[in-house]
């Protein structure tokens, strides 16, 4: 049986340490150029596993996918990191998920560790740093969760239909009769609320004006960091005698937080207070009532996110792509029949 060839081996074929080899391989420090040379020479005459470091040696590629979001324990990012890592794998890929830590350091991370692309999905990551990321060369695809001023044009943009899925919510609340709509925005114990860059909320207040409804910054539940606080100005709200009759919520999570706040209040759902929330997670099946939600489609969304990332590393030009949501209609709305929607039992 032939002997595997090792480390060692390599580095008494270059003339080098096991360090400087280990180095070489996984690029992580500086390595003189003679030096460097040497080891790759010797990684390709040994044919120290071929499949992997020396092809990417020689290509520079370390097939290696970064996912980065806000929240990486939600059961959509989840769904949507799998429907991608099933994608990546059979192009030889893997694909990692880190959490936006939205600073110097973390950057400085992402673009030492010379992964070959970063698919980001974060409404907290400024500018500034995504720019960073591109301009070291790093192709980068973003998912369109917010507008942005100043991207370099060539970052790829997927916009899974965060916009229209809060135009949706809006009109068919309203094609049931309501007239005073509340937002529940996101929590965040860092200080990262929405502002009209956020799709979501700019589909919320935008539908409102078209709508012909009174657009009031005091509809808009924000600045939350747990859940007491989301109940509590939500019982604020209605105690001021301010009149609400649904809720929009910016996920599902959030949208069942506003009906143990609503039925805390003596309301019924949705006879009183209808509530839509987003994302047709898990939970949205098992409410009491069943709730009414948007519905991205994740496994296009992945595909478009993984094909634009993919063309880029190949030097590819890529155009931004546009998907469509689906509504929902379960019982926390009165349903009425509408093209573009569809009907799920609880």
């Amino acid at each position: 049986m032939t002997r595997p060839v090792t480390r060692q081996m390599v580095a008494d074929e270059a003339g080098v340490s096991v360090t400087v080899v280990s180095y070489v391989i996984n690029n992580n420090r500086y390595v003189d150029q003679d030096k460097r040379r040497r080891v790759e020479a010797a990684v390709e005459k040994l044919g120290y596993r071929p499949n992997a470091i020396a092809r990417m040696l020689k290509s520079k590629r370390s097939n290696h996918i970064l996912f980065v979001a806000d929240q990486i324990d939600t059961e959509h990012f989840g769904k949507l990191l799998s429907e991608m890592d099933l994608l990546l794998y059979e192009t030889g890929y893997l694909i990692s998920l880190a959490r936006n830590r939205d600073n110097d350091e973390f950057i400085q991370h992402i673009i030492a560790r010379q992964i070959d692309g970063v698919i980001i999905s974060s409404i907290s990551m400024r500018e500034q740093y995504i720019r960073a990321i591109a301009a070291a060369g790093i192709p980068v695809v973003l998912l369109m969760n917010r507008s942005y001023t100043d991207l370099p044009p060539h970052v790829g943009e997927v916009y899974p239909g965060l916009y229209e899925g809060a135009s949706m919510c809006m009109r068919h609340l309203y094609a049931t009769g309501c007239r005073d709509i509340l937002y529940i925005d996101r929590m965040s114990r860092n200080g990262h609320f929405s502002d009209m860059s956020d799709l979501r909320l700019r589909g919320y207040m935008d539908e409102t004006a078209r709508l012909g409804l009174t657009v009031d910054t005091a509809k808009v539940i924000t600045g939350c960091a747990d859940d007491a606080e989301v109940i509590a100005k939500i019982g604020q709200y209605v105690g001021s005698g301010a009149p609400i009759d649904a809720i929009f919520a910016r996920n599902d999570r959030m949208a069942a937080i506003a009906m143990l706040a609503v039925r805390q209040l003596g309301l019924r759902i949705p006879d009183d207070v209808s509530v839509v929330g987003f994302d047709n997670s898990n939970l949205s099946r098992y409410t009491t009532p069943s709730l009414t939600t948007v519905e991205q489609n994740r496994q296009a969304t992945a595909q478009a996110s993984i094909t634009l990332l993919l063309d880029m590393i190949a030097g590819s030009e890529t155009e931004p792509v546009r998907l469509d949501p689906t509504l929902v209609i379960r019982d926390s709305t009165r349903p009425l029949p509408a093209a573009g929607q569809r009907k799920e039992a609880a």
